[in-house]
């Protein structure tokens, strides 16, 4: 089973789609003869990218494949873009991000981080999404998250804030659209692990034994929407779901058990986090 906006000859935007994740889910796309347009930043690189996406269909099969370099933190272009299209939109994936480093104590970095992982995500919905509501007939939206957005660890706190409004802003989109005129229009969380991208690799040049591939991100999306799943929580080589549900659970449990934030991280609950893993 897939979702029934993943047909043949539909039409999917994917943004941040000339790298890794996005890469990775346009591909699967092209694959599945969709129609595909890009949205990233770099012409040189787009272009690129149309290239690879275009040897990765299949022999014979017509697709269009398209790119384009539109800001997504910048709500005028968004919709301007969206304005412009002459083929509707069947899938949009809200995928676009950059992670630079962050303090909570500095500016440095915010309004950028904010401004691509969040309003990204809020002006590429609102641009396409009603449109995709109107028309009647089954949509998919696949808004890219985090676990940071959920356990919020000490590191990069913009970045976590971003990811975290992502999250509170595909369950509010998801229950405006199911209780809608046309529920067939439908929302997804899309929550990876630790994957070799840009965004992870930093200074290494080799992919970590407990990284996934950017690809197995893209066909486990596309097997939990296959499931109907809104939270679409990617394990890696190193974290399984259990894992996953158990670091969650523990970080609800600062605010039921009034334990001081972030208390996984702390030194004075280190031995009842372990215990609590154990158990």
């Amino acid at each position: 089973m897939s979702h029934p906006a993943l047909q043949t000859g539909n039409h999917a935007i994917v943004t941040g789609g000339a790298s890794g994740i996005g890469l990775a889910i346009a591909r699967r796309f092209v694959e599945m003869e969709l129609n595909v347009t890009i949205l990233d930043r770099d012409a040189a690189r787009i272009a690129a990218t149309i290239d690879y996406l275009t040897d990765s269909g299949r022999p014979g099969v017509d697709v269009a494949i398209t790119g384009h370099d539109v800001d997504v933190s910048d709500r005028e272009a968004v919709a301007r873009f969206a304005q412009s299209l002459t083929r509707p939109v069947d899938v949009l994936v809200n995928n676009a991000a950059i992670s630079p480093p962050t303090s909570a104590l500095d500016g440095a970095g915010w309004q950028a981080m904010l401004d691509v992982n969040l309003w990204g995500v809020i002006h590429g919905t609102q641009a396409f999404a009603p449109a995709m509501v109107a028309r009647g007939t089954p949509g998919l939206i696949v808004n890219t998250g985090s676990k940071q957005g959920i356990t919020t660890p000490p590191g990069n706190p913009a970045y976590n804030v971003a990811k975290a409004g992502v999250k509170a802003f595909t369950e509010a989109l998801q229950h405006e659209l199911r209780n809608g005129s046309n529920p067939a229009v439908t929302a997804h969380l899309l929550i990876p692990g630790f994957v070799w991208t840009g965004l992870t690799r930093g200074d290494r040049t080799e992919k970590p034994a407990g990284a996934w591939d950017p690809e197995q991100v893209a066909d486990f999306m596309l097997e939990s929407l296959g499931r109907g799943d809104f939270y679409i929580l990617c394990p890696d080589n190193d974290v399984s779901r259990a894992l996953d549900e158990k670091r969650m659970a523990w970080a609800i449990g600062d605010i039921i058990e009034n334990r001081p934030p972030l208390s996984r991280w702390h030194p004075d609950y280190a031995e009842a986090f372990k215990a609590y893993l154990g158990s």
